[in-house]
């Protein structure tokens, strides 16, 4: 163990080194940046990372073209605190409120806070978001027929093109920068998380009028034939149409790149698939022959390839970094009958790990990553370098010159060696963090206490912490003691040694409970 501090000493104090201000990439080698954010893709579902049930060319391509990490990590095992770190360089448990937000959440990251958007910005780039967002919009009550503020504009992004929150959830609109695309002011929006109101129909009281069934979080207003979770009235010609949206979506992001492509772009790019309700484009239907789940990511495979064949047309390719992951594990039944569970059939969306989206496992945390610059970025290598997405902050400005206060991502560290394929040397440890609070006014699901690990090299502690086993489903992974895995040798965690490791098990607990006590972990 004495080694492998000495090796974290020299990494942290490397780390500190080269997260400071560093010179920008001169004239047209500075690349266009896209994050291309996925929305509960398993380390399984891709045929790149091994899957022989489903096959993903286009992403496959990406890989084949860029460095693909076997050791790639969503900040959180949920959807919103992920975003949320990725975006700040910061943690998401350090903050308050961060959880899965209902869709008329108020903004979590506040105006003033230092973002992602903002360093870029700073450093010359027009900063895009185009996709989900589900980071609370407004001060508390959202004026849906109004300008809508706070709002991404309002902490680094130049324009944006996305959904409040998530398919399952009202509002089901789009809105473009401020205001909700497509709204008539005679038939305005109003939205109630706790009580129903007006008189649409529920999927309680109609389930014949659904495209399939739901469980009770997701029975409320039906919107397209789907119900989702909260009550929705108004807004009728602004209302998404599942099957269309992903093909929206994209046109918005072609479109951004399209008028921007002679300057350096940002482009952070949540695209849906395959997070439910699952309504893949007609052209995708029975195309996997694993039902809903399986066509979503067909569609999203093809979206990636739709996207990487515009930066061609356009003459960006050659200079542009494509960031290519999801924002936690996998999830087969969500809240919607899809048959997701039953037509997966030998199909592992985790991969070789344990569970998936919610989880404490290593199926919940992490997730395909891959990097991809023509040039920049080494082809066709395949990473264990440990990554994780709240190092993008440091790591891109690094590679851009941009700079940004001690105070701010104080847990993202410059991770641009092993991002462009040239070493796999990555972090010596990562936090990895679930919180099983959804507050929808009709569920809660968990007790709201933050479940944490840590992984330092091949070994894995999980946090001792009493909450639900077992959540939709997916085994969570807590006790009331400590667990401590060796994940090169045991990648399902199925083997406890924290009984024949005391040792170590109590340093790893201890340095844990040091980086959730200093309130930063870049030095």
């Amino acid at each position: 163990m004495k080694a492998a501090i000495t090796r974290r000493g020299m990494l942290l104090a490397g780390a500190a080194a080269l997260a400071m201000p560093g010179a920008a990439l001169a004239g047209p080698s500075r690349p266009n940046i896209i994050i291309l954010y996925a929305d509960d893709l398993g380390y399984g579902d891709l045929s790149c990372y091994g899957s022989k049930t489903i096959h993903t060319p286009n992403i496959d391509r990406l890989a084949a073209g860029g460095t693909r990490f076997l050791n790639g990590h969503s900040p959180s095992a949920t959807c919103t605190p992920s975003r949320y770190a990725l975006l700040t360089g910061d943690y998401a448990w350090r903050a308050s409120g961060v959880q899965i937000l209902p869709g008329d959440a108020p903004a979590l990251i506040r105006p003033g806070k230092f973002t992602l958007p903002t360093m870029l910005r700073s450093a010359g780039y027009t900063t895009g978001l185009v996709g989900k967002w589900h980071l609370g919009l407004g001060d508390g009550k959202v004026d849906w027929n109004g300008n809508i503020a706070p709002s991404p504009l309002d902490i680094g992004f130049d324009y944006g093109f996305y959904m409040p929150a998530t398919l399952d959830r009202v509002p089901t609109v789009l809105i473009e920068n401020r205001r909700v695309v497509n709204l008539d002011p005679a038939d305005p929006i109003e939205v109630n998380y706790h009580d129903k109101i007006g008189d649409e129909p529920t999927g309680f009281d109609h389930p014949e009028m659904l495209k399939f069934g739901a469980d009770p979080e997701h029975s409320n207003t039906i919107v397209n034939g789907i119900s989702r979770i909260g009550y929705m009235t108004g807004g009728k010609k602004a209302r998404w149409k599942d099957e269309e949206l992903s093909d929206v979506l994209l046109g918005k992001a072609v479109e951004f790149m399209r008028a921007r492509k002679d300057k350096p772009f940002f482009l952070y790019y949540a695209v849906n698939e395959p997070h439910v309700p699952r309504a893949p484009h007609p052209r995708f239907v029975g195309k996997s022959g694993m039902g809903p789940r399986g066509d979503s990511i067909l569609q999203l495979d093809w979206t990636v390839g739709e996207l990487m064949r515009q930066l061609e047309t356009l003459g960006i390719a050659d200079n542009t970094l494509v960031v290519f992951s999801s924002d936690n594990g996998p999830i087969l039944f969500d809240g919607y009958q899809d048959k997701a569970v039953e037509l997966a059939g030998k199909h592992r969306p985790a991969g070789p790990f344990t569970s998936g989206k919610y989880s404490i496992y290593e199926g919940g945390t992490r997730v395909p990553m891959i990097s991809w610059w023509p040039g920049h970025v080494r082809a066709g290598k395949v990473s264990a370098a440990v990554v994780d997405h709240v190092d993008l902050l440091a790591s891109l400005a690094k590679l851009v010159g941009g700079t940004f206060p001690r105070d701010a991502a104080v847990d993202s560290f410059d991770m641009l060696a092993p991002l462009l394929g040239q070493t796999d040397r990555g972090r010596d440890h990562v936090v990895e963090d679930t919180k099983l609070m959804v507050t929808t006014g009709t569920k809660v699901a968990g007790s709201g206490a933050r479940i944490f690990a840590i992984r330092a090299g091949d070994w894995k502690l999980i946090r001792a912490s009493v909450e639900p086993h077992e959540f939709h489903g997916n085994p969570i992974g807590t006790l009331p003691v400590h667990q401590l895995y060796n994940v090169a040798n045991d990648p399902a965690e199925k083997v406890n040694l924290a009984g024949k490791e005391p040792q170590r098990t109590a340093r790893m607990a201890a340095w844990l409970d040091k980086i959730e006590r200093d309130g930063r972990s870049r030095p």
